[in-house]
């Protein structure tokens, strides 16, 4: 068995790390170059991890920013960021700030789930993500944003984001916006710096927005 560092890869803590892979993207492909030019420095974007993480990528499928932050919000203030007080409380309680009654039954699942956050920190990314989308309510997005994020996996990549999609057809001048496995095929020669590739474009895609006017 090989040493955690070979099993999990790099992992991103600081924003020097950032820069460091930003550094290697621009050495690798002169698009990716031109980009960073465009974007500057791009964010580290950590976040904790945990249930509430997950709970809180749950809240936000489907709905705006806005509506995700406003349910969170109440979330918060009910106390209901917690499995144990999830497991206490009755639908209508949940259903009241403002989960839908399918995100009631993922929610329930989630913290009903047992999930060994902190053992997830030794594994390998698709163990991690085999775990988290057995899960009812997670799929294979939420779980590589939260290895991407929660966790800092350097090499992992959400592949299946229609914004990364739409970026990379735009900086790749590609005919059409690649789909998932196409986008994974092209991301393979980003290894081992693709989630920092993924900064790059979110970054790109709303330099490129701003200029068509679109907020």
């Amino acid at each position: 068995m090989g040493s955690r560092a070979e099993i999990i890869g790099r992992i991103i803590e600081t924003p020097e790390c950032v820069a460091e892979g930003a550094e290697f993207l621009a050495a690798a492909e002169p698009r990716f170059a031109a980009a960073l030019r465009m974007t500057g420095p791009l964010p580290l974007r950590r976040r904790s991890e945990g249930f509430e993480q997950l709970l809180a990528a749950i809240v936000s499928q489907q709905v705006s920013v806005a509506a995700a932050d406003s349910i969170w919000g109440r979330i918060r203030t009910a106390g209901l960021n917690d499995p144990w007080m999830i497991g206490k409380a009755d639908d209508s309680e949940l259903r009241a700030v403002g989960l839908s009654r399918q995100k009631v039954r993922y929610a329930r699942a989630l913290a009903g789930a047992r999930i060994d956050y902190d053992g997830l920190r030794d594994l390998p990314d698709e163990d991690v993500i085999s775990i988290l989308t057995s899960v009812q309510g997670i799929g294979r997005w939420t779980a590589e944003i939260y290895l991407m994020f929660s966790l800092g996996r350097a090499d992992a990549f959400a592949a299946g984001d229609l914004a990364l999609r739409e970026a990379a057809r735009i900086l790749f001048e590609t005919d059409d916006r690649p789909n998932d496995p196409q986008l994974r095929a092209m991301a393979e020669a980003w290894t081992p710096w693709r989630a920092v590739a993924a900064r790059l474009l979110w970054a790109y895609y709303r330099v490129i927005k701003e200029r068509e006017g679109i907020r």
